[in-house]
């Protein structure tokens, strides 16, 4: 999916930014509408599964339910992992559409906690200057 930042392309790496310290200060966020697979953990971190139900239910019947929800748009069954719903626009469902910045920071998948170190091209990332996309 394309940012909806029009400066970079997600989906092509080669024309992601090497990642260095502060780069996201200037960001526009466009990681953040990359898909984010997140396990049980970060469900639970979220506080979108209870520490019980993460204990005492199967993965696929809490894929079940988030899915209902509108808070996972798949599961993979083999991996148990989840990747979170997004936005129309493409955007995380936990990104403030006006500051680009993460509304659940503290509580963030390791996923995001680890960007850009891993992901498609490590340490890299989709970095889009937010005074070139306005």
């Amino acid at each position: 999916m394309r940012s909806p930042i029009a400066v970079v392309d997600v989906d092509r790496c080669e024309t992601w930014t090497r990642y260095k310290n502060g780069l996201c200060d200037t960001c526009a966020a466009n990681c953040c509408t990359m898909p984010v697979e997140v396990k049980l953990s970060d469900l639970v971190r979220l506080e979108l599964v209870d520490p019980f139900e993460a204990e005492h239910d199967e993965p696929k019947q809490i894929a079940k339910r988030l899915t209902k929800a509108g808070l996972i748009e798949h599961f993979n069954f083999k991996n148990s992992i989840f990747s979170l719903a997004r936005r129309a626009s493409g955007d995380c469902q936990f990104l403030d559409a006006k500051t680009r910045r993460c509304t659940v920071y503290d509580k963030r998948p390791n996923t995001c906690r680890l960007h850009p170190q891993v992901g498609p091209r490590p340490n890299h990332c989709p970095y889009g200057n937010k005074a070139q996309s306005r």
